[in-house]
């Protein structure tokens, strides 16, 4: 059996504007056209981690914590944080980029979330990703809350498989 490669993580950014069809009545950017583009995001970071094409397979702990309006620049930053067999969580974050001048806001974290992606080869079959290599501090704090989140939704699938197995 051969050794598992191994492989630093490298964050993608993407910028977009927001634009007025992509906002509800009061401005206020939907949160499912942010999604969009931090899967997206999630994605590109998962394909130059694992060399292959991917596939999201769930999205966890969406936080959106400062609303984004139309006409705002944000930024999205995605990197690999935790990887399985053939599975890879990437850290999505979007950053709000107002430039506003005397205030000094600007680069404000907007919003965060966790989405699983799986590499699939040539015949959509699952296939092995490489080993993960961790060497910052902030690096090894991600993988850390990546593996809290995957041991809660693991814990929480549990709890769900119970109640359809006892109520059918």
């Amino acid at each position: 059996m051969t050794e598992r490669p191994q492989k630093k993580a490298e964050a993608i950014e993407t910028w977009n504007f927001v634009f007025p069809n992509q906002s509800n009545p009061y401005g206020n950017m939907f949160g499912g056209e942010l999604l969009a583009i931090m899967d997206s995001t999630a994605a590109m970071a998962a394909i130059r981690y694992s060399g292959q094409t991917v596939s999201t397979a769930s999205s966890e702990r969406v936080i959106f914590k400062h609303p984004i309006f139309v006409g705002d620049r944000i930024r999205t930053v995605a990197k690999v944080v935790l990887v399985g067999r053939t599975s890879m969580m990437v850290r999505t974050d979007v950053f709000v980029d107002r430039n506003e001048g005397e205030s000094g806001e600007k680069d404000i974290l907007s919003t965060t979330a966790h989405f699983t992606l799986v590499a699939f080869d040539e015949n959509r079959v699952p296939c092995q990703v490489p080993d993960l290599i961790i060497e910052s501090e902030t690096e090894q704090k991600h993988f850390e809350l990546a593996q809290q989140i995957k041991a809660h939704v693991k814990r929480r699938e549990e709890r769900i498989q119970h109640v359809v197995e006892k109520w059918g």
